[in-house]
């Protein structure tokens, strides 16, 4: 049962790696980043409303008053950060885009020391030096050049900040709600993206078969399905350890860039995504 566990996990993490092949296929059509986040929102807010028809509709039932938690896992995490990731896909590569969304568990650490007291300790501040050391080498800042502009590393950190408040808004949600009307809620104040993604005449003539196909792949594919196959696999494994298998992600992007996109893989790159793995593996490390 825990091995079948695991490959939920990791089947959710390998599916999330593969949410830069519909970008780079939007982005080709014309459609900016932030049209690129409406259309994975209308994909995904649709397919987890056919999910919780089969359910039960009880899972919309939520006080008015908490409606901020929402809007912090649906705006302030899910529109940012998909934002910037897809605003750092464009200006990098898959890899370097996925690599840095993982920074997150390192956000999720700082922010938890201001927001819930946890202490700070060793192998924290060995994280976070690991990160910072792997984001550098990812940058090309060691080497003759960088492969990273300014503004695009500023995105893909600010992925990573985006990605990081979905958990710390997701701490105070589960207290109340249950996974499914955390998710629902969460596609659903995604919404807020759609008038901020000035869908003129010139973006509707983009929307083609291909168009459509690709944000349904962005919000079944990448978003509904891993969601379900995670938390499945949470069933019968820890969240340290689940956080450790979906660092399958980063190394399934850089897979899918070099395989369909021709993206290089660099000695500076393998080093600082090795460096960022062991970031995470370190911070989830028993405390003992």
């Amino acid at each position: 049962m825990k091995a079948r566990s695991y490959l939920y996990i990791i089947s959710a993490a390998a599916l999330w790696g593969l949410i830069g092949v519909f970008v780079k296929i939007l982005a080709g059509q014309g459609f900016t980043s932030m049209q690129i986040v409406a259309l994975r929102a209308l994909a995904s807010a649709f397919c987890i409303t056919l999910v919780l028809c089969k359910l039960g509709l009880r899972h919309l039932r939520i006080r008015l008053r908490d409606a901020w938690l929402f809007a912090g896992t649906g705006i302030c995490s899910l529109v940012f950060f998909n934002y910037c990731y897809f605003n750092c896909m464009q200006q990098s590569s898959l890899a370097v885009a996925a690599l840095l969304l993982y920074t997150a568990p390192i956000f999720v650490m700082l922010l938890s020391l201001l927001l819930f007291g946890e202490s700070f300790n060793l192998r924290k501040g060995i994280s976070l030096a690991c990160t910072f050391i792997g984001c550098a080498f990812v940058t090309g800042a060691f080497s003759s050049g960088l492969t990273l502009t300014l503004s695009g590393l500023l995105y893909g950190l600010g992925s990573g900040v985006g990605y990081a408040l979905y958990s710390i808004f997701g701490k105070y949600a589960v207290q109340k709600y249950s996974s499914p009307t955390i998710t629902a809620y969460t596609f659903y104040f995604a919404l807020a993206s759609v008038p901020l993604a000035d869908f003129n005449r010139e973006a509707l003539t983009c929307l083609d078969l291909t168009s459509v196909l690709c944000s349904l792949g962005l919000g079944l594919v990448c978003a509904v399905i891993p969601y379900i196959l995670y938390t499945k696999g949470l069933e019968q494994v820890e969240p340290g350890q689940a956080s450790i298998l979906a660092t399958v992600e980063p190394f399934v992007a850089a897979a899918v860039g070099m395989l369909f996109f021709a993206e290089p893989l660099t000695f500076s790159k393998a080093t600082g995504m090795l460096l960022i793995f062991c970031s995470i593996v370190i911070l989830n490390l028993p405390q003992k």
